[in-house]
């Protein structure tokens, strides 16, 4: 397993997926990065040679990755609750954030429905 980023990436798929496993990279960025390292993105992860693989680390070094991109979001989700925002309340709540109705649906971010005062027959 090739090692990038502190992510081993799967030896058995393609460059342009494989790289998909770094937390902040998705498709687009992949392609991205093997174009600009001058890897073919359809290549396998067990045929890349050493350099191939330093000059994957070296793109994707220049972006927020993995631990820093995760420390970024959570302290942009702080910085929204400290201001008293009412997406930093939506955070603390653990409510959807961008608008989405509650009254049904947003079952993703309030959990399983609980049920409520349901009687028993003596």
């Amino acid at each position: 397993m090739a090692r990038i980023a502190g992510v081993n990436i799967p030896t058995n798929k393609h460059v342009g997926i494989a790289l998909t496993h770094i937390f902040g990279i998705g498709r687009n960025r992949a392609l991205m990065v093997c174009k600009a390292a001058g890897v073919d993105s359809t290549t396998q992860v067990k045929d890349l040679t050493e350099p191939e693989i330093a000059r994957l680390r070296d793109v994707i070094a220049k972006f927020p990755v993995e631990g820093d991109l995760r420390r970024e979001v959570a302290m942009n989700i702080k910085r929204l609750g400290e201001i008293g925002s009412y997406r930093g309340l939506r955070h603390r709540r653990n409510l959807p954030v961008r608008g989405q109705r509650t009254k049904t649906n947003a079952r993703q971010r309030r959990g399983p429905k609980k049920t409520v005062g349901v009687r028993r027959k003596k």
